[in-house]
């Protein structure tokens, strides 16, 4: 009997101590994961291709990310954008 409280101790301890992951994704802002528009691809492609962007310049992707939320209304994440680029290499 003693036993089997102290498992349910070390049990709901470990519970406690362990980080909820559903917690952590839910804080973090979501974007609508649809396909892209042939026109916010040329428009990335055009921003990415003259600053000669090669995968680590954060200032660059937020140029890329502020450009298509002003002139198609769409809120991309940095991530999409690099995994859409490194796509289209």
């Amino acid at each position: 009997m003693v036993e089997s409280e102290q498992v349910r101790a070390n049990y709901s301890n470990e519970e406690e101590e362990s980080p909820d992951p559903e917690m952590s994704r839910s804080r973090r802002r979501r974007f609508k994961a649809s396909n892209m528009s042939f026109g916010e691809m040329l428009e990335m492609v055009d921003i990415l291709k003259k600053a000669d962007y090669d995968g680590k310049k954060a200032k660059i992707m937020a140029k890329v990310v502020k450009s298509l939320h002003r002139n198609f209304g769409v809120r991309r994440s940095k991530d999409q954008i690099r995994k859409w680029w490194s796509d289209l290499k």
